[in-house]
């Protein structure tokens, strides 16, 4: 069992739902065909299931999500393999046998009785648990060593660095080859980025999406620091 832990805005529901594959596996299960569709690779490769606690989860809806969610991921495997799922035949993925990991995000949600069930959970069956959560909630798992014994990692997501986050920039946002300048205008801009969203990832996808729109909208090719100036008095970011 695992533990992650991180401020609002540094990815942590953004890099689970992509190495889940959820995106893809939504998109293939709201298909309203009469004939479903190969399932997604990553789905299949990852074997991950993702589940998100409502805010006033009750205990029965949580015994009921955490199990829901592992079956459909292992009635996937059966339908990829046996182009069927019947799980009066593959009684494996009637328990979930083909999942191999449950990550359980907005982990902060759940009260003593929750956690718990997670407890039981993953005693009874043979996958991972990734529990997700925001800082200060490793502290409170501490206090129920039942749990928190199981715990066999952890990781604190952090904000970008500096050159972590320049790196980022430098595939979304790449450089002009004929700049007037020599490029010192597009560098003061990326300068500029890094200081307004001090490597919070969330921030830098926003601020992108708007400086996208503030250059189609004024038909502007170059990055330029007001180009930057312009997206941020836009959106929610303090000076």
């Amino acid at each position: 069992m695992g533990l992650c832990w991180g401020p609002p805005g540094v990815g942590k529901t953004l890099s689970v739902r992509h190495y889940s594959g959820v995106d893809d596996w939504e998109q293939w299960e709201s298909l309203f065909t009469d004939t479903l569709g190969p399932v997604p690779k990553r789905v299949l490769e990852a074997r991950t299931a993702f589940f998100t606690p409502t805010v006033m989860a009750t205990p029965k809806q949580i015994d009921q999500g955490l199990a829901r969610a592992c079956q459909r991921i292992s009635f996937a495997a059966d339908f990829a393999e046996h182009s069927i799922v019947d799980p009066y035949v593959h009684t494996e993925s009637r328990s979930s046998g083909s999942t191999e990991l449950l990550i359980i995000d907005e982990a902060d949600r759940l009260k003593a009785t929750g956690f718990e069930q997670v407890r039981v959970y993953f005693d009874h069956h043979r996958m991972g648990v990734i529990l997700i959560g925001m800082p200060g909630i490793e502290k409170r798992l501490a206090r129920y060593p039942p749990l928190y014994s199981r715990i066999g990692f952890a990781h604190e997501y952090r904000q970008l660095t500096a050159d972590e986050l320049t790196a980022v920039l430098a595939r979304r946002l790449p450089a002009e080859g004929d700049a007037t300048d020599g490029g010192v205008a597009h560098a003061t801009a990326i300068a500029t980025i890094v200081r307004i969203t001090v490597g919070n990832f969330r921030l830098v996808d926003r601020l992108l999406i708007q400086i996208e729109r503030v250059q189609t909208v004024d038909d502007l090719k170059e990055l330029t620091p007001e180009v930057v100036e312009a997206a941020r008095q836009a959106l929610l970011i303090g000076h």
